[in-house]
């Protein structure tokens, strides 16, 4: 993922209202990258990151399409300095994808199978009782229809 940097061109009208959010989110991004990760496999050490990152992309797609409380200006500025990922929030205004935590999860060359990842099944097709964690971002289900 990107580092975020502010550009030369000063944000947009409306920056004030999501930059405490937006700063927060940073710091504990910058905590869970310097976490130690002894005794974790490889991947669950990225967990916390891919959760962060998905939380920062998710407030800045619910304030603009469902709160309408940032401009379209404020909205794009986000989506170009990289405070949220365009194509994640691409997914999430289709239908079936409104849940989806990662982009890994439904690209089909990333799994043994050539089909999309387990979290992407809805709880009522899995068996009772058995708990679902994803490999690649430890998501616990983002199936629409759960």
């Amino acid at each position: 993922m990107p580092k975020v940097k502010r550009g030369r061109k000063p944000p947009p009208e409306g920056w004030e209202l999501i930059e405490p959010t937006l700063e927060q989110l940073q710091q504990k991004m910058r905590e869970a990258e310097n976490e130690p990760h002894e005794g974790k496999r490889k991947v669950e050490s990225l967990w916390p990151v891919f959760r962060l990152h998905h939380q920062r992309s998710r407030y800045i797609y619910d304030m603009y399409y469902r709160r309408k409380a940032i401009s379209r200006e404020l909205y794009d500025y986000c989506l170009k300095e990289g405070h949220a990922d365009g194509a994640l929030i691409a997914k999430w205004k289709k239908v079936g994808y409104e849940k989806l935590c990662c982009l890994r999860c439904i690209q089909p060359r990333d799994t043994n199978f050539g089909t999309t990842c387990l979290c992407r099944v809805p709880k009522t097709q899995l068996e009772e009782g058995k708990i679902v964690e994803c490999a690649h971002c430890g998501c616990r289900g983002c199936a629409s229809g759960s």
